[in-house]
């Protein structure tokens, strides 16, 4: 059955001449997607960027949008596809922070797209021989860190990439240029359908829609805002992996690069990220654990599990457990940190804070910081 939230939803992103930026605008001023739909021409006149001439065509586009919207949901539920809001829960979290993230996924398959840890791998489609070894030698290195690999199903080093994580079990997510219904290239379908079991498929475009190439660009912005790391196997000095890796880049994300032969023109990419200091060098997956601080968190969340207090989790409701599971992990968090990582709204989080502080659990400290007590 079809959810009457997620028609608003998807009706948002139908409106004519309305994109990312103005939903969020209009989702926080009416309060939620239905709100938008129900609210008068008058409120969305005090809407700040919303004139006459946007009020109406907003007014005049809701009907046939939310007729739009059933029928891609009725084929969402015929093909096992979520849509995923950017206030849904099972949406990126590492995605949501970024501005230009778009405000709704269409996303098939059984991963947690918030893992904890998530990896980028992308290169090349003309991969080398060397290429190829070093990409399934990655990804064999990183199945010991319960990562979670990602990149764009393409020839060259995203299907490698692909390929060994399913060898390796380890989930990984394809994000697409198309709707969830065109797998591009074709040719990758058989992975593409293995992925499902194992990771899923990813995409922001509608059913219907071909791989154009304007949408490839489009595409890497959610491979890099997704992940804590886009690691660069193979590239050419003006590809679509370095816009890739300047996407990561920009999003203040940690981008790596294998250093290759400097003969090899799919090696002067990766070659330049590293010169010019845009990326690190990947020569072992210790350069990768050392610059994501995994060693120290593995070694932080050993020691909470051996000193960090046990809660009867029948005395606290599921918004205090929320909070408290993530001060066991780091003993202190800022209020805006807090209230991210537990995925509970910061106008709740001070409520639940200070029952928390009153109980003698949680201790405040100056600049928004708080303390679990042992």
């Amino acid at each position: 059955m079809v959810d009457e939230q997620n028609i608003y939803e998807v009706a948002l992103t139908k409106l004519p001449g309305v994109g990312s930026q103005l939903i969020r605008v209009l989702v926080s001023y009416c309060g939620s997607p239905r709100g938008v739909f129900e609210a008068t021409p008058g409120k969305l006149l005090k809407i700040p960027g919303l004139g006459n001439t946007r009020v109406r065509g907003l007014l005049d586009g809701a009907k046939g949008a939310l007729l739009e919207a059933e029928q891609i949901l009725k084929q969402a539920e015929e093909l096992d596809v979520q849509p995923l809001f950017y206030t849904s829960a099972k949406y990126p979290d590492r995605l949501k922070q970024i501005a230009d993230a778009p405000v709704l996924l269409y996303y098939r398959g059984n991963a947690n797209l918030n893992q904890k840890r998530i990896i980028s791998i992308v290169g090349t489609r003309q991969v080398t021989s060397y290429g190829q070894t070093v990409t399934e030698r990655i990804v064999d290195e990183l199945k010991q860190f319960s990562v979670m690999v990602v990149s764009g199903l393409a020839y060259g080093v995203d299907i490698i990439a692909h390929r060994a994580a399913l060898q390796a079990g380890i989930p990984t997510i394809g994000v697409m240029a198309s709707g969830l219904d065109i797998v591009y290239p074709a040719a990758h379908r058989k992975y593409a359908e293995r992925m499902l079991t194992q990771g899923g498929l990813l995409t922001e475009n509608v059913f219907g829609t071909k791989p154009d190439a304007p949408r490839f660009p489009a595409r890497n912005r959610i491979i890099a805002g997704m992940s804590d790391c886009t690691i660069v196997i193979e590239a050419a000095l003006k590809s679509g992996t370095l816009i890739t890796a300047d996407i990561a880049h920009s999003y203040d994300k940690e981008v790596l690069a294998v250093p290759g032969n400097i003969t090899s023109p799919v090696s002067e990419g990766t070659n330049y990220l590293i010169k010019s200091h845009k990326a690190a060098a990947y020569t072992t997956a210790q350069d990768l654990v050392e610059l994501l601080n995994w060693d120290l968190e593995d070694e932080a969340a050993a020691r909470a599990k051996t000193n960090s207090p046990s809660f009867d989790a029948s005395e606290f409701n599921p918004d205090e457990l929320k909070v408290l599971q993530v001060l066991q992990q780091s003993k202190e968090e800022q209020m805006d940190n807090l209230s991210w990582k537990a995925q509970v709204p910061v106008s709740l989080l001070a409520s639940v804070l200070l029952n928390l502080e009153f109980r003698g659990i949680v201790r405040a400290l100056p600049g928004k910081r708080f303390r679990l007590l042992t």
